[in-house]
């Protein structure tokens, strides 16, 4: 059986570069990579790996929605000059890389879906706890920071609401990160509650008669930011690969499929 990693680029590399002292050390940080992608390889023996690069085009999130993403700090002028060479060495140590045109994410969620469906596993290298959403017994999340796999039952806990309902959660009470907006005047407790009482979106806003009249004014008046902050949230997973799993073998190529 195949068994991808997919290594979410940024997520990891910004991470480390941030816990280098000189931020002009790009040899630093080569090593530092190249370290964490041993030690990935080592844990995890995939038969196949890459690290998937975000693009600079505009995502369609942001041409949907502008503020999304908003105020984020830009990449350190360092690293962004230093990323092609360190690219490149990955490159050397059999660490392919994949270029997303915006985000990276999508590609991820595509990618990992599309192993899982030809019957393989496959392992995401992200702390996105987005990736959760991606419901797959052959799905998993690996944080390399706290070396662990993600754990659904301790993030149903701490959200309250099941993994099906993650969504939800989101388009009612938004993520800050993302500056996905939610309902104005629903944080995430109250969207949580609702959800635990109406179970989806769509059985909540039929309900709106049975509950309160300034919640259910909330509600109503916010019901197409919730449908906007629902799609800005969910993570495309049917994007054009047109990849060769042969070229992200580890150890050589091999006889393997497309995934297109």
């Amino acid at each position: 059986m195949n068994k991808f990693l997919i290594i979410d680029g940024l997520n990891l590399v910004r991470r480390i570069y941030a816990a280098i002292p000189d931020e002009n050390d790009m040899d630093s940080l080569t090593e530092r990579v190249s370290v964490a992608c041993t030690k990935l390889l080592r844990i995890h023996h995939p038969t196949h790996v890459a690290i998937v690069w975000d693009g600079d085009e505009i995502s369609w999130r942001k041409q949907l929605y502008p503020d999304y993403k908003k105020g984020r700090k830009p990449m350190p002028e360092p690293l962004a000059a230093g990323l092609p060479a360190l690219q490149e060495h990955l490159k050397s140590v059999q660490i392919q890389s994949i270029y997303a045109a915006a985000e990276a994410d999508d590609v991820i969620a595509t990618l990992a879906m599309k192993t899982a469906k030809a019957q393989g596993e496959a392992v995401i290298v992200s702390t996105d706890k987005g990736f959760s959403q991606l419901n797959h017994p052959r799905i998993s999340q690996w944080d390399h920071f706290n070396q662990q796999y993600l754990n659904i039952a301790e993030l149903e806990q701490k959200l309250g609401v099941d993994r099906s309902q993650f969504l939800d959660l989101m388009a009612l009470a938004g993520d800050s990160g993302n500056k996905i907006p939610g309902i104005a005047g629903i944080g995430p407790k109250s969207a949580a509650e609702l959800l635990r009482t109406f179970r989806t979106l769509a059985a909540l806003f039929s309900s709106l008669p049975n509950l309160g009249a300034k919640q259910a004014k909330k509600l109503a008046e916010g019901r197409d930011m919730a449908r906007l902050s629902y799609k800005l949230a969910q993570l495309q997973i049917d994007l054009p690969l047109n990849i060769n799993l042969k070229d992200f073998r580890v150890n050589g190529p091999a006889n393997t499929p497309q995934l297109d």
